[in-house]
């Protein structure tokens, strides 16, 4: 299952439905997909992990990018329905400090 794009251009959205496994092999979908809205007024990200059982530490990275090549714009950045894994994880590699997890 590819990663999942919809921007909602009214209400500056961008949202991310990840795939099942988001790692090293997602790299190039996932960047082309974030910067997809760059030329847009964009206000909002959420990357969804309601499909997502396995993030390897080049997802944790490709994050990271994300966030950095937002960081001259008010992007705010929200992770949802992560597993209790996933959410594990994130919180061991300090991202509840990087990113709002819901």
């Amino acid at each position: 299952m590819p990663i999942e794009c919809q921007f909602d251009q009214e209400h500056g959205e961008l949202n991310l439905l990840m795939d099942e496994r988001f790692e090293f092999e997602n790299c190039r979908e996932f960047r082309v997909a974030y910067e997809s809205a760059k030329d847009h007024d964009l206000h909002n990200i959420t990357l969804n992990f309601a499909h997502t059982r396995y993030v390897d530490s080049s997802a944790l990275g490709m994050m990271i990018n994300m966030k950095r090549y937002y960081a001259d714009q008010a992007v705010d950045i929200k992770l949802t329905n992560c597993s209790e894994q996933i959410k594990k994880i994130l919180i061991v590699a300090h991202f509840d400090k990087q990113f709002e997890i819901l």
